[in-house]
Order: C-alpha cells, then structure tokens, then sequence
C-alpha cells in the first residue's frame, strides 16, 4: 500500500488568551513560542492555524539540531561512535547480522513491554538528546497526533520506530552502539560525502574495492528500489525485520518509515535517489514529514506516560498480535 502526500502544509498556532503561542499536546507536551525557520518550517509570525507543531531552533543542550561540529564532550563521544560505525560497517557484516537477526529467536514479548525496556537505553550517537527513549518516542508520537489526528498508523509508527535500540541490551546480544544507533547509509556501493564524518571510511574494508566503488551503483542498478539494497546494520532495520516477520498490517508508508528514519544522506541530502524506485518516491513524502517531528521534538519537557497508553495500546492491538517474536 503507498499513500500518496500533496505537499505538507507546515504551520503554528498564534496568540491564546495568555499572550503565549505555546501548543501543549496529550501528556504534557509543550511547543516553545520563538521559534525561527528552519529546513523550510516556517515563522510563527506568517501562520494562521492554531494546530500543528513548530519546530524550535535549538536541542536539550541549546545547540542547533544534528550538529556534528559543535564543541562539547558529549560531541567527542558522537565523533568516535562514528568512527567506529564507518570502519565496522561493511557489506559483509551487514549481511552476517540480517541472517541472524532474522531468525527471531531471543525473546517473545508485547509492543508495550519493549517500550519500557527502552527506559535502560540511551542513544550515544544522538547530539541532541540525553534522556531515556521511551520520552523521545512519546514526544515523537504525541506532535504527530495533534497535527495529524486521522493517521493513527503514524502514531504508533512514530511510538515504535525506534524500538530496535534494545538490540544494545544483553538479552539481545548487547552489540555495540555503533552496530545499533546513528544514522544509515547503503552498503554494497560508494559511501557518499554527505554521510557525517564521512573521512572514517577510509578504513572500512569495503572503501577500496572495485566491485562496490566502480560506478555510483555498486552492486546494484538504477531505480532498483531501496527494498533491494543493503542498509548499515542498526535498529531501523532490525525493528522493520520484525514487524514484518511478526505479520504487522501497518501500511507500506509506515514500514518505510521505521526501515530509513536514520538514513539522513537521503531525507535530508538528496543523496542515493538514483536507487530509488517510484513507490520509494511517494513513501518518501511522509519519511520528510515524520522526521520533522523524530527529529525537532526532543525538548526536556516530560510526557504523562500513563495518560496516553490507553490510545497506543488500542493501536498495537490494531497494527500487531499480542506477542511478538524478537
């Protein structure tokens, strides 16, 4: 199933009763007031809707998002994750995990009971956010909700999406952060320049060879389709290989969505659209709208967990079995 999008429609409330413009969604979510534009959002000033999310201009640590040169510790950090990302990551490693992985075979459990095993996790490749994932994926889910009522596909897409993170925990074979988290690229072909600290990949064993390197291709041809291309090994590959061997009936768009939401050298950068295939083409139009909110709505501001699982159980019930095989 594609879902076909027009254009999305960015807009933000203006003056309450109060003086302010701040949105608080379902769980306590605010949106800040000041916000400037960025990536296209546009100012609050221009808007005339008093529903949809504002992306604000700074993260948790009063930086710009996804900035991977700003000086701080916790940038150094970011730094040797990928560096250790772009030399492990290799065609070879990335099949070895899938067919393991594959298998489903370490733990049987609910949607739910992986969310809260989320609390144990925290992403060391994120520059913008230090709190347990569980916050992110409520926040995430949360905006989306308000601005697009009628998707609850989304919803719970943007509450599961991330699930995949447990693969640091030990009962999932505790692999390391970089064989889990950060952003996506293809393997098999050229590592494009727009990949974050792309200089790394010199010393990746697939950096040099003719097969992979030869033509902007690799292995693969134009227009071959994403499904058909091998993605660094992580947790967006990891959580689409189980909702479909777990039979979920969330859309294709949804499925996209989990499988390339950390594939930021195409959302983001434009790069590897020559492998794309038409239905990646219109699955793409809600990748760009959901990571808006994946991306801009990680604030310190906590989300009332037990007042809004009600709803998200409803869709797991919807969307998944009771019990699925990890």
């Amino acid at each position: 199933m594609t879902i076909l999008v027009e254009k999305a429609e960015i807009v933000a409330k203006v003056e309450d009763q109060n003086g302010t413009s701040d949105l608080v969604l379902d769980g306590g979510f605010v949106v800040p007031k000041d916000v400037a534009e960025n990536d296209g959002f546009m100012k609050a000033e221009g808007l005339v809707s008093n529903d949809e999310f504002i992306a604000p201009e700074i993260n948790a640590f009063g930086q710009t998002f996804r900035d991977y040169n700003a000086e701080s510790e916790r940038q150094k950090d970011v730094e040797e994750f990928y560096r250790l990302n772009h030399v492990h990551q290799s065609y070879d490693f990335v099949k070895k995990m899938r067919e393991e992985y594959k298998k489903m075979n370490r733990v049987e459990m609910s949607i739910w009971e992986c969310c809260e095993l989320l609390n144990e996790v925290v992403d060391d490749s994120d520059p913008d956010l230090d709190e347990p994932q569980i916050e992110h994926l409520l926040q995430t889910a949360e905006a989306i909700r308000k601005d697009y009522p009628d998707e609850d596909w989304l919803h719970l897409t943007a509450l599961i999406h991330d699930l995949g993170k447990v693969l640091l925990l030990p009962s999932f074979g505790g692999l390391p952060q970089w064989a889990v988290v950060g952003d996506t690229h293809p393997v098999g072909c050229p590592f494009d320049d727009s990949i974050v600290h792309h200089r790394y990949f010199k010393d990746n064993p697939d950096y040099n060879s003719p097969e992979y390197n030869s033509t902007q291709y690799g292995i693969y041809a134009h227009g071959i389709g994403l499904k058909n291309v091998l993605m660094s090994w992580g947790h967006d590959d990891y959580m689409y290989l189980v909702a479909k061997e777990n039979g979920t009936t969330l859309p294709e768009a949804g499925l996209f969505i989990i499988r390339y939401h950390s594939f930021y050298p195409l959302h983001k950068c434009g790069a590897y659209k020559h492998l794309m295939s038409k239905e990646d083409e219109e699955n793409l139009k809600w990748l760009k709208i959901f990571n808006k909110y994946d991306l801009y709505s990680k604030s310190k501001v906590r989300i009332d967990v037990e007042k809004v699982k009600p709803y998200y159980m409803s869709l797991v019930e919807k969307y998944f079995p009771a019990k699925l095989k990890w």
